[in-house]
């Protein structure tokens, strides 16, 4: 509104809090918006009064007065981090102009209530307003609407009284006139006013003008004109007056010393105004700055402290009497080189305001959140100690790496039922983590020298160079370890056992080996302890730490972690164990049932099979190859529904029954497959199952061309794959689909034929080997021949472990039996 802002040249007091808003939350432009009923006083607060160039920069900029009309609509703080987001002032014109991106603001509010106008802070950038930013220009507010109301009050006087006070402000200038070669010192009405005197009380000197000047000052004003009259320069004074009621009156006085005819100074003229409107806001402004919970202080271009607040004085821990006139980088040399220096030099350079965390070691040993602005008398800064927010975080920090560290432990204990990988895995989680390297030892059952049941199964070190080092020392240790050596005493017991320092010495002791002795020193651990790996009543492992001197020993938050890993590790162990002898003893069953093939002279037969992936669940896939009177080979691949031990033994039972009627009758596979099925019903197995059973068949001309013929049949079983000599695959499925062994003991069942070459190669598979849960049967069907074409260079024991690591990377929940013939 330009008609109005002719009227704010009384309001430099809102001024110069309106800059120190901007100075303070580091913003580049900052307003007042008055509420519309104040009469005389203006809607905006620009750039008027004796402002410095740099000052009125945070007083122009963008028209965004709308933006102060939300904050009296909605009589509270507005807060926009970022103005182009929020509907309610995405639509205004500074903000769609991109000259304002954020906004705080907050109401004027006077003791009455009455909302007077609002003080806000703006930025060219999106930004996160802070609590504390709210806070700070909340504090400014009690100030604003002091002037505010006074502006107002002065605005609503009559027009004779306003044309008055104008022409007392018109000729508010006194002027003085001291002759040194008569030594009278003169002055008019206005200056004798100013003063609190009359000519009548004037004595006309310098000593009675002195008189006149506030006790404290004095000294200060007589060495100005004493300099003033000795150079012939000029003169500049700021003082008080101590006027009759006993209120202070501050005067600036302005003048110059004249050289007479003989060139030597022969009087001082000079002017004075009021300038006590001006010191009580920079008092204002000073109490402000007093009262702020928040460190202040300010440097001059040259590096001097100029101010410091009470605050500063605290965390700074030194007085204002040490800091002020002070270089910084004198009393403060660890900010040399440090983000304070490169941060608060930028800032001079740039002239842009910079915010920034940084560390300043002993004796303030502590962590500073630090904003800064340049202006033209140097330097702003005000900054809080977030040390303990910083501790907090650390904390915090260290907290989540522990829980990703015990997680990243069960998921790696977890992931194997192994037990040596599952200790194997465990060092390299634990470094550098909790120690620089350790050791991870297997307890197993057997003799009873305790050393000759461990096993140093896994080693890590946080240096890869000093990896071979504690690989040979774990090749060492244990046959070195004495009955009163660290391990012993955690293997005897349930708690973990610690070498708070001097670890390579007590650890020397106890070793018996030279060799030992030596790969230690060069380790040269200076802390370690020895944890127990406990399973269920017994002590499966331990885990041997150890850290250098520059790392220091091991804290109880560590020691408690080091115990949760173990106790997690103690039973990820144990369960391995006992997987590896369920599995052990279920395998062995699977296995017994199972025989070798037999070798043809024209025929190379594979075998292989594999477990499911949990302990005990053997299944009820089975493979088989014999040789029939006449000479025919027969292979027969099977699946009995179930993956448990019942399903193994009705898999034992079925591969019987088929062996011995394909062995005693010598027919063919869909013969041998129906009084499969009828016997089956006859003795009431009461299970059900998938097969094929295939035949090898040659003529005397058939060997002659070197050819086969197999003939099979199959009982609802995935199909056989062709994979022929020039590397062409093909799968061998039915024309119609037949039932599976065990539902109907009458149905007939057909046989299917190929011939094979010299070459080719047939395998048959049960569906543990194809299955996904993901994936269909024929796009897994699909998948097998596309895999089976790029094994067709290999051998065919090679190509059957190809084909498994490849169909089946990881443990899957189905066992697998292949059989794979080929023809010489």
């Amino acid at each position: 509104m330009p008609e109005r802002r002719a009227e704010v040249t009384s309001l430099t007091g809102v001024d110069r809090l309106v800059v120190l808003a901007a100075r303070l939350l580091a913003a580049p432009r900052a307003h007042v918006v008055l509420a519309d009923d104040l009469r005389a006083a203006p809607a905006a607060v620009p750039v008027p009064g004796p402002l410095d160039e740099p000052d009125r920069e945070h007083l122009a900029g963008p028209d965004a007065e709308p933006l102060g009309r939300l904050v009296l609509a909605a009589g509270a703080p507005l807060v926009l981090p970022d103005a182009t987001a929020d509907p309610r002032s995405a639509d205004l014109s500074c903000v769609r102009a991109g000259e304002v991106a954020a906004y705080l603001g907050v109401p004027l509010v006077s003791e009455s209530g009455r909302v007077l106008g609002a003080l806000g802070v703006l930025d060219a950038a999106p930004r996160a307003w802070t609590e504390q930013d709210c806070h700070l220009l909340e504090h400014l507010v009690t100030l604003v609407v002091a002037d505010v109301e006074l502006a107002e009050l002065s605005a609503a006087r009559d027009d004779t009284r306003m044309m008055g006070r104008l022409a007392v402000a018109a000729s508010g200038i006194g002027t003085f006139d001291w002759d040194l070669s008569s030594g009278v010192f003169d002055g008019d009405l206005r200056m004798l006013e100013l003063h609190g005197t009359n000519r009548t009380d004037f004595g006309r000197t310098a000593e009675a003008f002195e008189e006149l000047v506030h006790p404290e000052d004095r000294s200060r004003v007589r060495e100005a004109l004493g300099e003033a009259v000795r150079t012939c320069g000029d003169y500049a004074a700021d003082f008080r007056v101590q006027l009759s009621d006993g209120s202070v009156r501050w005067i600036t006085a302005r003048g110059r010393a004249l050289a007479g005819p003989e060139h030597t100074p022969s009087r001082v003229l000079g002017a004075v105004f009021d300038t006590t409107a001006a010191h009580a806001g920079e008092v204002r402004l000073t109490r402000v700055l007093e009262a702020m919970p928040t460190a202040f202080f300010q440097l001059s271009p040259d590096w001097r402290f100029s101010y410091v607040n009470a605050e500063a004085e605290r965390v700074l821990q030194k007085s204002r009497e040490q800091l002020n006139d002070a270089v910084i980088w004198e009393l403060f040399p660890a900010a040399i080189g440090n983000d304070f220096e490169t941060h608060y030099r930028g800032a001079m350079q740039s002239g842009h305001p910079t915010m920034f965390e940084a560390y300043y070691p002993p004796p303030l040993d502590a962590w500073y959140e630090v904003r800064a602005w340049p202006h033209s008398d140097g330097l702003a800064v005000y900054f809080n100690d977030i040390t303990s927010r910083r501790h907090s975080d650390a904390l915090l920090d260290e907290a989540v790496r522990r829980s990703e560290l015990l997680a990243g432990v069960s998921d790696a204990l977890t992931g194997t039922l192994d037990a040596e990988k599952a200790v194997a895995r465990l060092a390299r989680l634990l470094v550098p983590e909790l120690a620089d390297w350790c050791l991870v030892t297997l307890v197993k059952d057997g003799p009873a020298d305790w050393r000759q049941r461990l096993e140093d199964v896994g080693w890590w070190h946080a240096d890869p160079d000093m990896l071979p080092i504690v690989e040979r020392y774990a090749a060492a240790r244990i046959p070195a370890l004495s009955d009163e050596s660290f391990v012993a005493q955690a293997l005897g017991g349930a708690q973990p056992v610690l070498i708070h320092r001097d670890a390579t010495l007590a650890i020397s002791r106890v070793l018996s080996s030279e060799d030992a002795r030596e790969l230690l020193r060069a380790l040269a651990p200076s802390s370690g302890m020895v944890v127990p790996l406990r399973g269920r009543g017994r002590t499966v492992g331990l885990v041997s730490a150890f850290r250098g001197a520059e790392r220091g020993g091991f804290s109880e938050d560590d020691q408690r972690t080091m115990r949760e890993i173990a106790t997690r590790a103690g039973l990820a162990i144990d369960n391995a164990r006992l997987y590896g002898e369920q599995r052990a003893l279920a395998e062995g069953l699977q296995r017994s049932l199972l025989t070798a093939p037999p070798e043809p002279e024209h025929l190379e037969i594979a075998v292989r099979y594999e477990p499911a992936g949990q302990a005990a669940q053997v299944g009820g896939d089975w493979y088989d190859a014999f040789v029939q009177r006449d000479g025919g080979t027969v292979a027969v691949i099977g699946d009995v529904v179930g993956h448990d031990i019942a399903a193994a033994a009705a898999m034992g039972q079925l591969r019987s029954l088929l062996r011995g009627i394909a062995v005693h009758t010598g027919a063919g596979p869909a013969e041998v497959l129906q009084g499969v099925d009828q016997a089956m019903d006859t003795l009431d197995l009461g299970t059900t199952a998938t097969a094929i059973v295939a035949r090898i068949e040659q003529t005397p001309a058939e060997v002659a061309a070197r050819t086969a013929r197999l003939r099979w049949s199959s009982a609802g079983h995935p199909p056989p794959v062709l994979i022929q000599r020039d590397g062409t695959v093909a799968v061998l499925a039915p024309e119609e689909p037949n039932l599976l062994l065990g539902f109907a003991p009458d149905v007939e069942r057909v046989d299917a034929e190929v011939v094979l070459g010299r070459g080719d190669v047939v395998l048959l598979y049960t569906d543990g080997l194809v299955e996904e849960r993901d994936e269909g049967i024929d796009e897994s069907i699909e998948r097998l021949a596309e895999t089976l074409g790029d094994l067709t260079d290999l051998g065919l024991e090679e190509g059957c472990d190809e084909l498994l690591a490849r169909m089946r990377p990881e443990r899957r929940e189905d066992d697998v039996a292949l059989l794979v013939i080929r023809l010489r």
